[in-house]
């Protein structure tokens, strides 16, 4: 549930949005996103987290963090961290959930209604907290992938839940070629 007069702010957790709309077999059109948002709300903020590969002369994510930077979204970066696991695989790293949480507490007495593009349980005690400071959360992830993507005890923490299927005509575009740059390891 969503009133027009309340102030949104929107949490993307890159990498995990990235996964469950392939996993769904689609892609997010960001600026339909953000207009979704924007007419479901006074949208204040749009937040967008991911890691990056510095050491790559080319990125294949760096086209869409220039525009996303560009298109109204707060782009927040880091850089990933590349390493080699037991079994001699290379192995990239570039968790921001802290980044993401330290900017949902700060910026929680300024909105009325933050919504979550994550199905990470790490978020659940986040949520807990946004709601005792009286901000309603919404998170946006599938429980119809295999296995789902979110996990039960966010899914249960968040004020309102939104199956992401649902807003595939909304926000969704046909896939492009299949991207290996965001299938970064918590």
């Amino acid at each position: 549930m969503f009133y027009k007069d309340e102030r949104l702010a929107l949490f993307i957790d890159g990498s995990n949005l990235y996964a469950a709309a392939k996993s769904l077999g689609f892609d997010i059109d960001y600026k339909l996103l953000r207009q979704e948002f924007m007419r479901r709300g006074k949208l204040l903020r749009a937040f967008y987290y991911t890691a990056l590969l510095e050491n790559d002369d080319y990125s294949p994510i760096r086209p869409l963090v220039d525009w996303l930077n560009y298109n109204g979204f707060t782009m927040v970066t880091k850089p990933a961290k590349e390493f080699t696991d037991s079994m001699g695989r290379r192995k990239i790293k570039g968790n921001m959930d802290i980044e993401l949480a330290v900017d949902a507490m700060e910026l929680a007495p300024h909105v009325d209604h933050i919504v979550l593009f994550s199905g990470d349980g790490d978020f659940r005690p986040l949520v807990e907290s946004l709601q005792r400071q009286g901000v309603r959360v919404s998170v946006v992830s599938s429980i119809r992938t295999q296995p789902p993507m979110i996990a039960d005890e966010l899914r249960r923490q968040a004020d309102t839940f939104i199956e992401l299927s649902e807003l595939k005509d909304v926000i969704g575009r046909p896939p492009r070629e299949p991207r290996d740059d965001e299938d970064y390891d918590n």
